[in-house]
């Protein structure tokens, strides 16, 4: 799992190019999709893919060229909670890299990362748990934010 870009370059050998190809194909897809608000299962089905390419170290480039945490990012405020459950999982798969953690601080992702906390489906609220153990050091000043609202859901929870 932990490997040097040499190391997953030589493993992934000549098929990178291929990749960029199909992630813009995915990304194309989608975003198509997005116009259509009917086709809810090919909306999920795409960004589970993109979340599953996000494992890889190898492909943090290309998501950073096809701004694709950006579209993560846009998705976690969806009334659809399986595309919420989707990019908050492909942000938890790569926000370890400190660049992609910049770009998500850059676009304020981290109110709508933590928006999610309070979400009802358990793989959301763990994925987001997981993402912002990731974050928090790799980001510039998460105390205020990051307090203040596990101090409201706190509330919320005891008013229950």
């Amino acid at each position: 799992m932990f490997s040097t870009y040499t190391q997953l370059k030589y493993r992934t050998g000549s098929r990178s190019s291929d990749r960029f190809s199909y992630l813009q194909k995915l990304v194309t897809e989608f975003q198509d999709l997005m116009q259509d608000s009917k086709n809810e299962e090919a909306k999920e089905q795409i960004l589970a893919n993109l979340g599953n390419f996000a494992y890889d170290p190898i492909n943090y480039d290309h998501f950073l060229s096809l701004c694709i945490i950006d579209l993560f990012l846009d998705c976690l405020d969806e009334p659809n909670s399986k595309l919420v459950q989707f990019a908050i999982g492909g942000l938890c798969n790569c926000c370890i890299d400190p660049r992609i953690a910049q770009v998500i601080e850059e676009n304020e992702g981290l109110p709508l990362i933590l928006g999610c906390l309070s979400s009802a489906c358990e793989e959301t609220v763990l994925s987001t748990i997981t993402t912002l153990f990731y974050l928090l050091p790799n980001l510039q000043n998460p105390e205020g934010t990051f307090i203040r609202r596990l101090e409201i859901l706190r509330e919320k929870r005891k008013k229950k």
